[in-house]
């Protein structure tokens, strides 16, 4: 039986993963719950597997919380902020860990769980662009297992050879074929983009997420940051992964060989597949997923993505290629421009401006621990507040 912390449970992978979780009672025991403000949606997941854990980030949250598990008469731990998240993902009766707070929240907890040599479901993208050649090496230096959650790196991990330890050449790989959506607003009008609103960036044409993610993948930032994710995941040369846009989200990613041989793997748009193979491997087990239907399928589209269009893009791969701290400048400010934008502070198209003015204004300095990540992040976030200042 394996034990888990789910670290983001109130979220939208979080939710999913319970939802395969209690499919399988015998085989899974969810030691650790963990959200940020959601106190109603924590106490029903208490309720439905009675962790001996319960964290909120929050610390009002976390009061409510505590007294809901009273109320309830539920015999949970309740604690409060980043030190508890670190120490439920480390709890020692705990093997796995699934990575699922969003945004650099969850790099702390993220790093814990590695440091102990848990096996680590990556579902937080931002650990893996914010300080991935750190992470690495933590994951490493802990002996930790790390699997990847986000669909299209879990269909490039799946369309690997077993024998893969990180050298694609030696495994006959030429290239990463990483697919995107394209978004809702693929075919709109260029001139449209100004006046969408938070409502519409968030109406996915395909999948179900979150606020945040939702608008990354209408400003393809999203798939920006999964570049970066692939690049330490499978130590691929920026020019060795290309962004495909497939609008059926069908195939989520797939590899090419040096024989001329590309292997995908297709599925519904459902984050319950990623999950579950993660949460089973190597084995297979049943995620609630529905089968797919390739006669309603019926076709399968690709194209390039549009670099005026989705400047974004173009603004990842250059992070990438600086190095050092740009990619945590990037995310950083790619946090304070979704957040205004959601909140009605600034316009759809002012995401990439702000920035590419954050990343043109600070430095772009080595980063050697942990510590240099959260410096850059910092200074990043107050340049991006005061380039809203300006604009307001």
């Amino acid at each position: 039986m394996r034990h888990l912390t789910i670290l983001g449970s109130t979220g939208t992978i979080g939710v999913n993963t319970l939802d395969v979780v209690v499919r399988h009672p015998g085989r899974f025991r969810v030691a650790a719950l963990t959200g940020h403000r959601n106190v109603e949606r924590m106490l029903e997941q208490c309720r439905l597997v009675r962790p001996e854990h319960a964290v909120m980030l929050d610390a009002t949250s976390a009061e409510q919380l505590r007294s809901g598990i009273r109320a309830e008469g539920l015999a949970i731990e309740v604690g409060c902020g980043v030190e508890s998240l670190e120490k439920v993902a480390s709890l020692p009766e705990v093997d796995t860990v699934m990575a699922a707070i969003v945004g650099a929240a969850g790099i702390r907890p993220t790093f814990a769980a590695a440091a102990a040599g848990k096996r680590v479901l990556l579902a937080n993208k931002e650990t893996m662009v914010m300080a991935g050649r750190i992470f690495m090496d933590v994951v490493r230096r802990g002996r930790a297992t790390l699997l990847p959650i986000d669909s299209e790196h879990n269909a490039i991990f799946q369309s690997l050879p077993q024998s893969f330890r990180g050298d694609l050449e030696a495994v006959g790989v030429r290239r990463i074929l990483l697919t995107a959506s394209g978004g809702p607003f693929r075919r709109l009008a260029l001139e449209a983009l100004e006046a969408v609103t938070p409502g519409q960036a968030c109406a996915h044409p395909n999948w179900v997420m979150g606020q945040k993610i939702s608008v990354d993948s209408a400003t393809m930032m999203n798939k920006g940051l999964e570049v970066i994710e692939a690049h330490w995941l499978f130590d691929a040369a920026p020019e060795k992964i290309q962004v495909v846009i497939h609008p059926q989200s069908i195939i989520h990613s797939m590899v090419e060989y040096v024989d001329g041989s590309v292997l995908a793997q297709l599925g519904n748009p459902d984050m319950r597949t990623p999950i579950a193979h993660a949460l089973g491997f190597p084995e297979r087990i049943e995620a609630g997923v529905a089968s797919l239907d390739m006669f309603k399928v019926a076709r399968l589209d690709f194209e390039a993505p549009d670099p005026g269009r989705f400047p974004c893009l173009g603004l990842a791969y250059e992070a990438l290629a600086i190095g050092g701290s740009a990619p945590a400048t990037l995310n950083a400010a790619n946090e304070v421009a979704v957040e205004s934008f959601l909140g009605g502070r600034m316009p759809f198209t002012a995401i990439p401006a702000m920035i590419e003015h954050v990343m043109g204004a600070t430095g772009h300095d080595a980063v050697t621990t942990l510590d240099d990540v959260l410096a850059a992040d910092g200074t990043a976030r107050q340049a991006a507040h005061e380039w809203l200042a300006c604009l307001v």
